[in-house]
């Protein structure tokens, strides 16, 4: 079931959480939505939801009017699922019984088949008959997708559902998760601040900053073209980097960087100042130079070098154990940079 978004605008107390939002979701694909706190990542998800009346714009599915301002079906009319950060379980029902709602239109048989699927689509049939009070935070948010699911609603809604699991738990609960919704052909918009979560789980990114939809498209593309700071800093992992056109360089407290490395929209006249975004890792080091290494550290599959000059710092990244030392003096090298101007 495909869902799309129509000049969606949201007001709260006339500051603007939505502004003009046009998106369109295919059926059975996975869309995460990714922006800062306050960007309007929940607004949206409850606006799909009918938490939220639509106060400008439209909300079709399978190209069929939704809501609009005068038309606005509750929750419970909708054949949407959602999943919240915190899970919601009923805390004086057994997992079963959590997974049953919404089922009670089934035959006591087929209700219980149900729940038994479900419960073992997400490794938890041994937890039947506990409580959520007895669950961790990862066994908790396996059965709210359970119960989520059982209902098999066309469209599926996750407000960071994976928040609460700690870091191992939660690449297993992304990566299950994934598997579930991709066999179960169920279209999904999931709403997370975590950029890794995004690129692991989406088939394409959502991008909000302040309320706007600054860029939508697969992680591929907004890893090697993004299109806003905040997709260069948070999702392509570029940092930020003041520099000069001169000629055919563009030329920065660390060195210059050749203009045919990065992708120009157009031709920049000599003098223009601009902050482009540089990838750590296409970047390496001679020693001997105007730079001077601040720090080194081990991260497991490779070794950051931040590095000084005229009081801006540039980090460097390598699987090989740097010859430098902090102290020492070196020269950046820009030959092989992955960059893009930023503005």
């Amino acid at each position: 079931m495909s869902i799309r978004f129509t000049d969606l605008s949201h007001h709260f107390d006339g500051h603007a959480a939505l502004r003009n939002i046009n998106l369109e979701i295919a059926t059975g694909e996975i869309v995460c939505v990714l922006g800062p706190s306050g960007s309007g990542k929940s607004t949206l998800l409850r606006i799909i939801a009918g938490l939220e009346p639509i106060q400008h714009g439209r909300l079709t599915v399978n190209d069929a009017l939704l809501a609009d301002p005068e038309v606005n079906p509750p929750p419970e009319q909708r054949s949407i699922g959602l999943v919240f950060q915190d899970h919601v379980l009923f805390p004086h029902q057994t997992v079963a019984e959590n997974v049953a709602f919404g089922l009670s239109d089934m035959q006591s048989k087929e209700r219980e088949h149900a729940i038994a699927l479900q419960l073992a689509n997400v490794g938890i049939s041994s937890l039947a008959d506990r409580y959520p009070h007895t669950l961790s935070g990862g066994q908790q948010q396996r059965v709210a997708l359970a119960r989520a699911l059982a209902t098999e609603p066309n469209v599926l809604l996750l407000d960071e559902p994976f928040a609460s699991a700690d870091a191992p738990l939660r690449k297993s609960l992304r990566d299950d998760a994934r598997r579930r919704l991709k066999t179960a052909n169920t279209t999904t918009l999931m709403v997370t601040h975590d950029p890794a979560e995004a690129m692991t789980m989406a088939d394409r990114i959502a991008v909000l900053v302040d309320g706007e939809l600054v860029q939508f498209g697969s992680p591929e593309e907004l890893w090697h073209r993004p299109q806003h700071p905040f997709v260069a800093a948070t999702v392509a992992d570029l940092q930020p980097l003041k520099g000069r056109i001169e000629g055919h360089h563009c030329v920065t407290t660390f060195g210059k960087l050749p203009l045919r490395l990065l992708a120009l929209a157009h031709a920049v006249e000599d003098n223009t100042a601009v902050q482009i975004g540089v990838r750590a890792s296409s970047l390496t080091f001679s020693n001997g130079g105007p730079c001077i290494v601040q720090d080194i550290r081990f991260l497991g599959d490779r070794y950051t070098i931040l590095v000084s000059a005229e009081n801006q710092n540039l980090e460097l990244s390598n699987t090989l154990k740097p010859t430098a030392k902090v102290g020492d003096a070196v020269s950046v090298n820009f030959a092989s940079a992955e960059a893009v101007i930023l503005s």
